[in-house]
């Protein structure tokens, strides 16, 4: 039985991480069954004993995205070695590099710009990063990061729109981007507005303390 129940979840894995590959490359109107299952190597009834349509096979991926999002989130938040802001950037850098190399939250970025699951975007990823980003910001005013009349609703809606911009860029302008660097750029702009004078001649001496490693990052399912 356990052995089953390790080959249905292997299964079920492979379906959604081709399907992730395809969303991502296709989109989820002109997304092939056809090539989804081709790439995990599944039959149509395994499919369907794990799917009921197409439309369920693209919201597994989506929760996948999110269960990632939220884990990176965790995880961040979790950090007392740093301060808050080390934190935020931290985490920012993982969303970068996920973005750039994690096919699962590459496809749910892909599917929550369709009409079909453009609602979407108020329980995706970008609000569990935006939550996580407004925490941080409480806590770096909390600690004379950031001056005490800082707005911390502002600061997360400032922050959050330029980071969203800089990943519609690369669209825009092409894969030549380096999201990271543009992340931080965006990152950086936002603090400095908002930074006490301590925190900035710190960060001049010192600059960021956190950075995301690619291969410390879970990119399987």
């Amino acid at each position: 039985m356990a052995r089953q129940q390790e080959r249905a979840r292997r299964t079920r894995a492979a379906i959604i991480r081709s399907a992730a590959v395809e969303f991502g490359k296709s989109g989820y109107a002109a997304a092939s069954l056809n090539r989804i299952l081709e790439g995990s190597r599944a039959t149509k009834g395994a499919m369907y004993f794990h799917f009921d349509s197409k439309e369920d096979l693209a919201r597994a991926v989506l929760e996948t995205a999110v269960e990632r999002y939220r884990a990176s989130a965790e995880r961040w938040l979790g950090r007392t070695d740093l301060g808050p802001l080390d934190v935020m950037h931290g985490m920012i850098d993982e969303m970068a590099l996920r973005l750039e190399h994690d096919i699962i939250v590459q496809a749910e970025y892909r599917l929550i710009i369709e009409p079909d699951f453009y609602r979407d975007v108020q329980t995706g990823g970008g609000r569990i990063l935006g939550r996580a980003t407004r925490a941080l910001t409480v806590r770096a005013i909390d600690q004379g990061q950031l001056r005490a009349n800082a707005d911390a609703d502002r600061f997360t809606r400032t922050l959050t729109a330029a980071l969203a911009g800089q990943r519609y860029m690369v669209d825009a302008q092409g894969s030549a981007i380096d999201l990271r660097a543009r992340f931080e750029e965006a990152l950086e702009v936002v603090v400095e507005s908002m930074a006490t004078p301590e925190w900035a001649e710190k960060f001049r001496n010192d600059g960021w303390r956190a950075h995301a490693r690619l291969e410390e990052l879970s990119l399987g399912l």
